[in-house]
């Protein structure tokens, strides 16, 4: 199996800094693409950040210029940097890794982790 945990959520007043980690382990053969999500209260889930294998990163509109994703594919972790944070920012925060798993799934599947809080107070 493959598990995902993340860490880094907390509270934080708006301008400040959180960083959060995901760490993939188990029986994991490769790695794709590694995304992070949120989902405020009362809201859809909603992409923040993709980073592929090679490094290419795509970011929402919201977070452009404040959030940063990064890989290290040594470690399968992937991190979110976020400045400037806004009391919008507030949510659940998730990632997500597609993963190929030998034995368990030989093929790309979509692991999620079990999502960090993140607020942001004004």
């Amino acid at each position: 199996q493959v598990q995902l945990v993340e860490s880094g959520g907390g509270s934080v007043q708006a301008g400040g800094s959180l960083r959060l980690s995901c760490a993939a382990s188990g029986s994991i053969f490769s790695i794709n693409a590694m995304n992070w999500y949120r989902q405020a209260p009362g809201k859809q889930r909603e992409l923040v950040a993709t980073v592929t294998s090679g490094g290419s990163t795509n970011y929402a509109d919201p977070v452009k210029g404040r959030f940063t994703i990064s890989r290290d594919n040594a470690k399968n972790t992937v991190y979110l940097q976020m400045n400037s944070l806004k009391p919008e920012d507030t949510a659940v925060y998730y990632c997500s890794a597609v993963v190929v798993s030998i034995p368990t799934r030989p093929y790309p599947y979509d692991y999620w982790g079990q999502g960090t809080q993140v607020t942001v107070s004004s």
